[in-house]
């Protein structure tokens, strides 16, 4: 009997490690893969095409997938906690109490909708107490404290040409739609939005008393002196010119420049102690002081209403909820309105992001991640610095001081070392717009205390639970929260090729913006400084131009195409980072084997995990939105514009001329 027994129990044991074993191994998503698509022809298509063709976004979404829709699921777990933390006694001033107080204060839409627009009467009455230009700019400045801001861009953060101390920072204002090019497009869909926006700021004014004759004018005020101010703007691709955005300016110089703005009390008014501004768009503050002085004293007082709504609308009663939402479908196509947990859950995540996270690390994250993860950092590390050594154009003393930055990369994985606290915030369970203001004001207390000081290098800009990862070229650190370590980023239970495709191309996109368009121009200690010899950047130039010219010829929608300039510097980041985590993949065993798994070779697992990271699918409004404005490419093209110029692929797939994708190697792009 002991006998059988024994033999059950190896026999169970064994069988439970075939199980584990089969767990760990089955990572390739076959149910997904199109077989009736060549991977040649479209490789994101072949990797997700039967995923993409039953996928259905929420009504109360704009997508649907992984990456940025993965905080979708991700607000479950915090919705979970938040229910928890709200219904319960928690002690006061703790971060229990203070998330699950503001949590409920938002919940509360019986006293939210009870209390209509008065929480922002006084601001309204402000503003009609003003009488002159000065009282305007000291109205605007004191406002920004609480969160509502209207023609003043202002912060406090590192100085790009002394990375190790906060300065203040000044940037244009002044508009509401997502570009300067919203402005003055004639196209179809631009003009619909534009009269959108006029019909929403005309329903705020609506809501607050006006008739719709006299809302509908004073609406076409407001946008008119929005499209004034776009004149100056910069456009999202020339922002990416990091020395042609940096303008260390005195504030004497401004003061006496232009004496409109008033620079020296507006700066009082804010309470920064600084005899120097970096404006990072003069020309933006320019066209300011003019305005300021051509502009009718009421029409601004129009404006400074209309901002002031619309700022607050979503932290008002459901009529100002339901007038902001009409607007923002537009852009993202999303048809119904999110549920008031959701909107809470973001709400709290995004006022007190790191109180949430510390329980959200409690609860959910594996804290042996970090060590696996940092494995990862350190292995592609060394194959970045490999590629570099290598590198055909690049010069030795250049190359010497890539690999000298490529090391002085700050690596922070999970979650902050220190936390920031919450202490002096005080959070009422009854009054949900106090507590918004509460918070901005301690928001805007807390970075104005940084400025002149040094930088605090354990400072997080993202919270923990996020789905996302970045590099912040002041500071020279590549950073990685809990929220993106799991499947199909990373899984313990996965082989390496599945993990090394999924988070170790995130990690090695994210290396590579350290030397991108943008990141190439600031040296190992994080400042604006060239590390170059003159023809090497030259080469370098020359590279990232080609790489533009390659993303400009992908169509995305009708006659939208990508814009290869505004996404160049996350178009570098992705062509470096698959590279970059290949090799890194290689050097592993598994990645010298030629083991299959679920019928496909490790160099096939490894680029269908690339693909499967970005299976993203989205509302045709959203795509165009995301096109025109965000400096990502979109996802198919994070998938098929990097492979078409990666050599191993070719051979992985059997990629041939003919094929819809196929480059010739004279026509692919290799910078890093």
């Amino acid at each position: 009997m002991n006998k059988f027994l024994n033999l059950l129990v190896a026999a169970t044991l064994i069988t439970a490690a075939n199980n584990a074993i089969a767990q760990r191994k089955t990572f390739v998503d076959v149910a997904g893969i199109d077989q009736s698509i060549k991977p040649g022809d479209n490789f994101f298509r072949y990797v997700n095409g039967k995923w993409y063709d039953t996928a259905r976004i929420a009504a109360d979404q704009s997508g649907v997938g992984s990456y940025s829709f993965m905080n979708i699921p991700q607000r479950r777990l915090l919705q979970n906690i938040l229910d928890s933390v709200s219904k319960s006694t928690n002690t006061s001033g703790s971060i229990e109490q203070k998330v699950g107080d503001f949590y409920a204060s938002g919940m509360d839409m019986a006293t939210v909708n009870r209390r209509g627009y008065e929480p922002v009467k006084p601001v309204l009455a402000r503003i009609d107490a003003i009488n002159s230009i000065p009282s305007m700019m000291k109205f605007i400045a004191t406002e920004m404290k609480s969160g509502n801001h209207s023609l003043i861009g202002f912060s406090v953060s590192p100085d790009d040409k002394n990375s190790s101390i906060n300065i203040a920072h000044a940037y244009q204002s002044g508009t509401s739609l997502p570009e300067k090019g919203y402005y003055f497009k004639t196209d179809s869909p631009t003009l619909h939005i534009q009269q959108a926006y006029k019909k929403y700021i005309a329903t705020l004014f609506e809501l607050t008393g006006a008739n719709a004759a006299t809302a509908a004018k004073e609406a076409e005020v407001v946008y008119n002196i929005e499209k004034q101010n776009a004149v100056s703007h910069k456009s999202n691709i020339e922002l990416r010119d990091v020395k042609g955005n940096y303008n260390k300016l005195s504030i004497a110089a401004l003061n006496a420049s232009e004496p409109n703005i008033g620079w020296k009390a507006l700066m009082a008014n804010l309470g920064a102690a600084a005899d120097s501004i970096d404006v990072g768009q003069p020309a933006y503050y320019e066209n300011l002081n003019k305005q300021l002085k051509t502009v009718y004293l009421n029409d601004w007082k129009l404006y400074l209403k209309a901002r002031t709504l619309a700022n607050y609308a979503d932290e008002l009663s459901q009529p100002f909820v339901d007038a902001s939402f009409e607007f923002s479908k537009l852009l993202s196509g999303q048809s119904v309105q999110k549920s008031r947990r959701q909107i809470m859950t973001e709400n709290v995540d995004g006022y007190l992001g790191q109180a949430l996270g510390q329980l959200y690390v409690k609860r959910y994250f594996n804290e042996g991640a970090k060590k696996r993860v940092l494995d990862l950092v350190n292995n592609l590390q060394k194959s970045f610095e490999n590629r570099i050594k290598n590198l055909d154009w690049m010069s030795d003393s250049t190359k010497q001081k890539a690999v000298e930055k490529l090391y002085a990369i700050t690596k922070k994985i999970g979650y902050p070392d220190v936390w920031r606290n919450y202490d002096q915030v005080s959070i009422s369970r009854t009054i949900y717009f106090e507590n918004i203001l509460a918070i901005n004001r301690n928001d805007y207390q807390y970075r104005l205390a940084k400025l002149n000081k040094p930088v605090d290098k354990t400072e997080w800009h993202t919270t923990p639970s996020t789905v996302t990862a970045y590099y912040s070229p002041s500071a020279n650190e590549i950073v990685f929260p809990a929220g993106i370590l799991q499947y199909p980023y990373f899984d313990f239970n996965a082989d390496d090729a599945i993990n090394y495709g999924g988070i170790g191309m995130v990690i090695g996109h994210e290396m590579t913006h350290a030397f991108d368009d943008q990141g190439a121009q600031f040296d190992k200690e994080g400042n604006v400084k060239s590390w170059w010899t003159k023809e090497d950047y030259q080469k370098f130039r020359a590279k990232t131009a080609q790489l533009s010219t390659l993303y400009s010829s992908f169509t995305v929608l009708d006659t939208v195409h990508v814009k290869g300039p505004l996404t160049l510097g996350e178009n570098t980041a992705d062509n470096g980072g698959i590279a970059i985590a290949y090799d890194a993949f290689k050097m592993t065993p598994e990645g010298k084997s030629n083991e299959k798994i679920d019928g496909y070779t490790p160099d096939q697992r490894f680029f269908l995990s690339i693909a499967r990271i970005w299976r993203v699918k989205t509302r045709d409004a959203f795509l165009r939105t995301y096109t025109n404005t965000n400096p990502h490419s979109p996802a198919m093209w994070r998938v098929n514009g990097p492979i078409m110029n990666f050599e191993p692929f070719y051979k992985a797939f059997d990629v041939k001329p003919g094929d819809k994708n196929y480059k010739a190697p004279d026509q692919r792009v290799r910078i890093w």
